[in-house]
């Protein structure tokens, strides 16, 4: 018989086996889940810029457009008394507005209080009365095989309702987001277009995690789809509450996985863990006395399987906590104290100025730079072709001295005097070669 056709039969199969039963046997439904979570889902609408739109009449004559629904999804409210709702970034990313359809049909216009694409999460607020709320739960007591429901508005169909199992825990690609802090929930639970931003719960109706994506050679749903777990959603939604934006958790290393010929030079007997490449000078790390050569195998006594887990671990860590560090060296294993540092990587400024930086890499000055060691700054360490950056001028290896005149020495002295600024152009110093250039970013 086809594969095709015993999956359609089987699961009536089932269902026929449990009534054969006798009636003593309990009834398996999704029912009561369903009723606790959703009187808490939410229709998302979006209005936002039509990149690459064509003039229409209404521009010629210079008459008000009418507004065009330019994206929708789900989401989910988690706390009543605060109308916090939370969904994916990529829903309400470019949103100019945001419209919230209720359980009960109401539409609220929302708020957006900060968005993070790295995990694709964003939070929203709305004002209304008689709100239902599913708080977030423990994603951490998933186990592989539980049965799952995800609940959203595919198609713009609201309040439907799909029943899978959880087929992976920890999954990890680098599409569709390559830069992204990644431990999706995998489930067969069918996610379409629009469930995005919805919610995926157990069978006691608890939030387990924020559906996100699916992959699928026909743009229909194959099976495969992603949720953003629930512990990960909630350390963002508590920095987002706090600062509007996050802000990213760094201890200063370059790190690479640990591979089997890496193993096998270092005398290792395991293959998870992170090599440490480098140590930037004076970060967290140092300052631990992590040294280039170690492995990192442990934060706060939890096993780091690879560079992508500890990514995740560190980088959602809030700036300022200690946590534990267990490393490998020559000489054995040893454990060690880090105070978590801001993430000096990558940075994008919040506000009117975020656009600016779209595509941009920023850093501490790498020490393999001609002029490291010479001037202080903020190095570019990579700028997107054709971006606004791009077309004003910011090339990679430019080291940015000064800010609308003010003088910046390092990340953070950058992001400080970036985000401070409320002109709509910023004025970049840069170290270009042997000397001194301006560029303007509007």
């Amino acid at each position: 018989m086809p594969d095709a056709v015993l999956h359609r039969i089987l699961p009536a199969l089932f269902a026929l086996s449990l009534a054969l039963t006798g009636h003593a046997a309990e009834k398996l439904t999704a029912a009561p889940a369903v009723k606790k979570a959703a009187p808490a889902v939410v229709n998302i609408s979006v209005v936002g810029r039509q990149r690459g739109r064509s003039p229409d009449v209404f521009d010629f004559f210079q008459l008000p457009a009418p507004e065009r629904p330019t994206g929708i999804g789900s989401g989910v409210i988690i706390d009543a008394s605060e109308g916090y709702v939370v969904t994916n970034h990529h829903v309400i990313q470019d949103a100019e507005k945001i419209t919230v359809r209720l359980h009960d049909q109401r539409t609220v216009e929302a708020t957006l209080v900060g968005s993070d694409e790295g995990t694709d999460i964003g939070l929203l607020q709305i004002e209304a009365e008689d709100l239902s709320e599913l708080p977030l739960g423990d994603s951490d007591a998933l186990e592989i095989g539980d049965f799952v429901v995800a609940i959203g508005s595919p198609f713009e169909l609201d309040q439907t309702v799909t029943l899978g199992i959880v087929s992976a825990l920890g999954r990890r690609f680098n599409k569709p987001f390559p830069d992204g802090y990644e431990d999706f929930i995998q489930t067969d639970a069918s996610i379409n277009r629009g469930n995005s931003g919805g919610p995926l719960v157990d069978l006691e109706g608890r939030l387990v995690g924020i559906n996100t994506a699916l992959i699928t050679p026909s743009q229909g749903n194959v099976g495969i789809g992603f949720a953003v777990p629930s512990n990960m959603a909630r350390a963002v939604v508590e920095q987002l509450v706090e600062f509007g934006e996050i802000r990213r958790g760094g201890l200063g290393v370059e790190i690479e996985d640990v591979t089997s010929d890496i193993a096998q030079a270092l005398d290792l007997d395991q293959l998870t863990g992170a090599l440490v490449q480098v140590v930037r000078e004076d970060s967290p790390a140092e300052r631990a006395g992590i040294e280039a050569g170690d492995v990192i195998v442990s934060v706060d006594d939890e096993p780091v399987e690879d560079v992508v887990d500890l990514r995740n671990r560190i980088g959602l860590s809030r700036i300022g906590e200690t946590v534990r560090i267990g490393i490998v060296r020559e000489e054995g294993r040893i454990e060690t104290e880090a105070v978590i540092g801001q993430l000096q990587s990558i940075f994008v400024p919040r506000g009117t100025s975020s656009e600016k930086f779209e595509g941009v890499e920023l850093g501490e000055i790498g020490r393999d730079h001609p002029w490291f060691g010479r001037v202080e700054g903020v190095e570019v360490q990579s700028v997107e072709t054709n971006s606004r950056a791009w077309e004003s001028g910011l090339r990679q290896g430019d080291i940015i001295v000064a800010v609308n005149r003010q003088r910046v020495r390092n990340m953070e002295e950058f992001v400080e005097t970036v985000q401070a600024q409320e002109e709509d152009v910023l004025v970049l110093q840069l170290q270009r070669g042997g000397r001194r250039t301006v560029r303007v970013l509007r």
